[in-house]
């Protein structure tokens, strides 16, 4: 197990001090908010409240496909995959390869209960890699084909003994962002039409050379971010 642990080289958590909310901010949480209470009005009238009974998230099949068989991504060939454990939560495990290119380690965690949420899954991961954190930015792509959302992802470069470039996000359908929260407004919305927002946490480790500008690498690490959503989107949403 520790060999094995030793090779996931796993992230760590990005939260760093605390965030000034901005004025934007506070404006779009109040709106959300006000959305929900109109919609709301209905069900408080009838007595049928919307969150006393989760709306059922009907992907969770499609999903737990992800961790016996990974993610399939044109261009790329898969040399290895598995079911991990990870703390208290399943992950695909993969190893991800491009010709006359280094090998680069896909982590998937689908959402595997109706009412799970994306919180803490890089909580487990920060406690058993200890990397040590810099050059931390935002990558921004295509969300799906044919859409002009975009996708929030961290990127950053973390190392203990080895040095790679780490992108990390949560994926929904047609969406994403590294902040749950984005989810969690676009759930709620959901449940007042008895619909869900299904959830997939994402890792992506791109080996580099120690002390390197991972800057270098980031237009790289941006597109391959992208086709991982747009795939996910694809084959499982």
């Amino acid at each position: 197990m520790n060999s094995f642990k030793s090779k996931l080289n796993f992230p760590m958590d990005l939260s760093k001090g605390t965030r000034k909310i901005s004025l934007a901010q506070i404006i779009i949480v109040f709106l959300l908010s006000l959305t929900i209470a109109i919609a709301a009005i209905p069900g408080y009238l009838t007595g049928k409240w919307s969150w006393a009974d989760l709306p059922p998230v009907t992907e969770l099949k499609q999903l737990a496909k992800i961790r016996t068989d990974g993610l399939s991504l044109p261009g790329w060939t898969t040399i290895k995959q598995e079911e991990v454990r990870i703390g208290g939560n399943k992950w695909s495990w993969q190893i991800i390869e491009k010709e006359g290119q280094t090998p680069i380690t896909l982590m998937l965690m689908p959402q595997n209960y109706y009412k799970n949420y994306p919180n803490v899954e890089w909580t487990d991961i920060q406690g058993l890699e200890k990397w040590k954190t810099d050059s931390h930015t935002i990558l921004k792509f295509k969300a799906s084909e044919g859409s002009s959302h975009q996708v929030k992802a961290r990127f950053f470069r973390g190392w203990n003994k080895e040095t790679a470039a780490i992108v990390q996000w949560y994926a929904w359908p047609k969406s994403g962002n590294f902040a749950s929260y984005h989810w969690f407004w676009q759930d709620q919305i959901a449940q007042l039409r008895r619909q869900r927002v299904p959830w997939i946490a994402v890792y992506l480790k791109i080996p580099v050379e120690p002390l390197s500008n991972v800057k270098e690498i980031k237009e790289f690490a941006q597109s391959l971010a992208e086709k991982v959503q747009i795939n996910l989107d694809k084959q499982f949403f």
